[in-house]
């Protein structure tokens, strides 16, 4: 048995009174949710000392540290473009002397070209310096089509929650008097040069059970937001209400959202004068664009239309000109996937609709062109059996931006014109031997006969079972698609180059609750369905031991956030399996996820624990109740931030007092910054990679017992 952490000392508990919405006599524990607690942050700094002293006493700790922190600050990196505002390009760029960022702007042409000529806008550093905050970026929202005034967004130390500043990018300064909001989780767009839409926190009634706006105001500029003008409200049950406007050639539609709950949404256009006429889009569709005079959206059930029955995973267009005028807006589609197909990413540009689709999990690129006989297709040259994502498009003239990569080719940013092929403009370098590796796409049989995707990586030649990773999310419809081994798992970290670099296999598992097919691929996860995403799970790590390519027990199980729900799941069900378990910023007790930050938002996905006939079902598979004290439960780490205002840090404090408290292995480093994405910067990226490296190496890797 390998060495535990020194957590032996019994919890007993003596402590201040703790507020009364955390009263739960069921729960010894609850006093871990004081997010800020005297009691809970000393629990957290014992947690994290115990924690480091044992993994940065290994010997590999400090070479994949350096490591990481050399492929993080890599001024080779690709300069991403985070808009194209006319013929100017954006980005913000980190490095060792930047660590917050550098938020530019260079010509377009220079940058196509592949030279940009970079003028800064904001050093995020110097900023905070200067004010004496932790400042995290939270992007630009710049008004097009003069691309001049933009809303910045700045996060303390990272959550979600930030302030919104109005800035000047021809004076390279923050607009004197100009809009300004203070720290809350507000949705805020423009409406025009002199109006925002804005929601906001503005005291009792203000935000849904959610805990985001409820009400929508259209804000003037040079007078008090006190005389902010309501225009659309939600319930307080609602996730959430928020306006925003899109350029259509030289016409501004602008747009409000109600959203119900997570899966649903209802989207009204808004007029001139503000008045809003609702949009006929199904209440479960999503909205993915605007373009020559309609509004694209994708399908998640079927929908009869005037030309039949259109499958979800569809995308279809209605007419905003029939739409103001009143009269019926009938749908149409311009583009309808196969079988194996997903569309995961749409974009316009100024005439074309960019479409990027997954098939069986590896990505191509299609451009939809508006035309009076119906819209035309065309799959663009871009290389085989590669993720693809856009990055960006242009808003004059049809160009994307598209990364490919592979988990074996680094990133290469392509420019990808309507006319004429494909440009490479920027490439990342190649940070290891990639003959040293070699990929396959896998498929498992999940327990009732559903065929799961994975991908394995393992050493060229590598014979037998070897110690692997599983890595993978399952839900709220995201796709996990394979890319660049110093990103996976994390994308923040290099820990899957790592670990095979080590001689180990690491797995990215496509189980069901993700996008990887579709809207059905996910609905076969949610609510009472969710055991589904576990056994696709299971499946994919016995599918490796049964082709003796992994052995049980020699397995850890990677989630982060809905797949903390994940991992802890499958280390209750199946700790023959299991020898190690990595959760981040992690869901866990399901039993309070609702009543705890931003939970309530996500109970459509889950359901809700305060109906009985929904907590009978979630009862079954709720990580945080499902915990036992036994001896064979596999040794977890978590990892987390004490100002996620996402996901509460009660969920991963609570699951590490019952292991202390039952004298199991665990491992634990909470950052006080960073938000829902945990690392501020690269330093604390490069740290929690070469943790969780020694970790694995000491519970599952060869030399572990």
């Amino acid at each position: 048995m390998v060495a535990r952490l020194a957590l032996a000392a019994a919890l007993v508990f003596t402590a201040a009174p703790i507020a009364a919405q955390y009263n739960d006599a069921d729960d010894p524990y609850i006093w871990l949710e004081e997010i800020q607690g005297e009691r809970a942050l000393a629990k957290v700094d014992q947690w994290n000392a115990d924690t480091e002293a044992v993994l940065t006493a290994q010997a590999e700790y400090p070479l994949a540290k350096a490591w990481a922190r050399q492929i993080l600050d890599d001024t080779r990196q690709i300069a991403m473009p985070d808009a194209i505002q006319g013929d100017m390009v954006t980005n913000l760029w980190r490095d060792a002397d930047n660590p917050r960022g550098l938020w530019r702007i260079a010509s377009l042409d220079s940058y196509l070209a592949g030279t940009p000529e970079w003028r800064t806008l904001i050093d995020v550093d110097k900023l905070g310096e200067d004010e004496g905050q932790s400042w995290v970026w939270h992007g630009a929202n710049c008004l097009a089509p003069e691309y001049t005034r933009c809303l910045v967004s700045l996060s303390p130390g990272g959550t979600d929650a930030d302030v919104v500043r109005e800035f000047d990018i021809t004076t390279g300064a923050f607009v004197k008097g100009g809009f300004t909001l203070p720290e809350a989780k507000s949705n805020v767009a423009w409406f025009d040069e002199n109006t925002l839409f804005v929601g906001t926190d503005e005291g009792p009634g203000s935000l849904t059970d959610s805990g985001y706006p409820r009400l929508v105001k259209l804000w003037e500029r040079g007078t008090d937001f006190a005389q902010a003008r309501l225009i659309a409200e939600g319930q307080q049950t609602d996730i959430s209400m928020n306006g925003f406007s899109v350029l259509d050639g030289e016409t501004r539609y602008r747009f409000v959202r109600r959203g119900p709950d997570f899966w649903t949404g209802e989207y009204s256009l808004v007029a001139e004068d503000g008045a809003t006429t609702a949009l006929p889009l199904p209440v479960d569709a999503e909205f993915e664009a605007v373009l020559d005079g309609y509004v694209i959206a994708k399908l998640n059930s079927a929908l009869d239309t005037p030309a039949g029955t259109e499958q979800p995973g569809a995308l279809l267009a209605w007419s905003l000109d029939d739409v103001q005028r009143g009269r019926d807006a009938a749908p149409f589609a311009v583009f309808r996937p196969s079988e194996t197909q997903a569309v995961e990413q749409v974009a316009a540009s100024e005439n074309k609709l960019w479409v990027k689709v997954l098939d069986d999990v590896s990505g191509k690129l299609i451009e939809l062109t508006p035309e009076a006989t119906g819209w035309t297709e065309r799959a663009m040259d871009l290389p085989a059996n590669s993720t693809i994502q856009i990055a960006e498009t242009s808003g004059a003239g049809d160009t994307a931006f598209v990364t490919v990569e592979s988990m074996l080719t680094p990133p290469t940013l392509y420019a990808v014109p309507s006319e004429g092929a494909p440009r490479a403009i920027a490439s990342e370098p190649a940070q290891f031997d990639a003959s040293k590796f070699t990929v396959e796409q896998k498929f498992a049989t999940s327990k009732d006969g559903t065929k799961v995707p994975y991908y394995l990586v393992r050493p060229e030649g590598a014979e037998g079972p070897l110690p692997t990773l599983i890595h993978a999310y399952g839900g709220f419809r995201a796709a996990q698609t394979p890319k660049y081994l110093t990103a996976e798992p994390y994308r923040s970290g290099p820990l899957g180059l790592f670990w095979v670099e080590s001689g180990n296999a690491y797995v990215l598992a496509n189980i069901r609750g993700g996008g990887e097919y579709g809207p059905r691929w996910h609905e076969d996860a949610l609510r009472e369905k969710r055991q589904n995403s576990f056994d696709d799970f299971h499946a994919v790590a016995d599918d490796l031991v049964a082709n003796r390519l992994a052995d049980a027990g020699r397995i850890a199980a990677s989630g982060r956030s809905n797949g903390g729900v994940l991992v802890g799941a499958v280390a209750n069900q199946r700790p023959d399996l299991y020898g190690a378990i990595i959760s981040g910023s992690p869901l866990i007790d399901m039993k309070r996820y609702n009543k705890l930050l931003a939970g309530a938002s996500w109970m459509a996905e889950y359901g809700n624990p305060d109906v009985p006939e929904d907590w009978a079902f979630m009862r079954e598979w709720s990580p945080y109740q499902n915990m036992r004290d036994s001896a064979d439960v596999p040794a977890a780490f978590y990892y987390l931030s004490t100002l996620d205002d996402r996901v509460h840090p009660g969920h991963a404090r609570k699951a590490a007092a019952k292991h202390e408290a039952w004298g199991q292995t665990f491992y634990y480093h909470e950052y006080r910054e960073g938000g829902h994405s945990v690392g501020s910067d690269h330093e604390e990226d490069a740290k929690r990679a070469a943790l969780l490296l020694a970790y694995l190496n000491r519970e599952i890797g060869n030399g572990a017992d």
